[in-house]
């Protein structure tokens, strides 16, 4: 596994690193040592999954509060998305700031989504799936949002909204949050 440390700290892409012959290739999805020796402790208990069948859909941008505060690990197994994060840890530099990368079912790049962090993409085909690998189980009482469209933010999403759920388009702005701190 290939990790790319990202701008935002603690955030990752992580590409797969293939072992190809004839047949195609063998890499590891996963690896708690990897991980470990990477300083990225992950306990995966939950795994999810979404299909999403509209280009231009948008979900998120979402995330768990404390104590229920997750990490997740996104790939993209069918399909196309623009996969975002968005930092909101008040105590952090990069507060506000976001990062986005391509994920799809060419690249097999994944992103590790750290704890204090808001995630959502869009999906840059139709009949997108991804699996989404968890560090703490969902709660509903935990769960929060920020609006993906919040100005301050001013995320680059690169095709127009065909499709959003009417709780994604509600979330609140970054400044009207209660900051995550870690």
């Amino acid at each position: 596994m290939i990790f790319n440390e990202l701008p935002l700290k603690g955030a990752y892409t992580i590409d797969l690193e293939k072992r190809e012959d004839g047949r195609g290739f063998f890499a590891r999805f996963f690896c708690s040592e990897e991980f470990e020796n990477q300083r990225l402790n992950i306990n995966v208990i939950q795994m999810n999954t979404t299909l999403s069948k509209e280009r231009g859909t948008v979900r998120g941008l979402h995330f768990q509060r404390p104590p229920k505060e997750e990490i997740k690990i996104v790939r993209c197994i069918s399909g196309s998305i623009w996969d975002v994060i968005v930092d909101i840890r008040k105590s952090s530099p990069t507060y506000g700031k976001w990062y986005a990368a391509e994920l799809n079912d060419n690249n097999r790049t994944m992103m590790y989504v750290p704890k204090g962090f808001a995630h959502g993409f869009q999906t840059l085909a139709d009949n997108v799936e991804l699996l989404y690998l968890h560090s703490e189980f969902y709660s509903k009482k935990n769960e929060g949002g920020l609006l993906y469209a919040d100005k301050t933010v001013n995320i680059d999403w690169p095709l127009p909204v065909s499709d959003i759920s009417e709780r994604d388009k509600v979330h609140p702005m970054l400044s009207e949050l209660n900051p995550i701190r870690l």
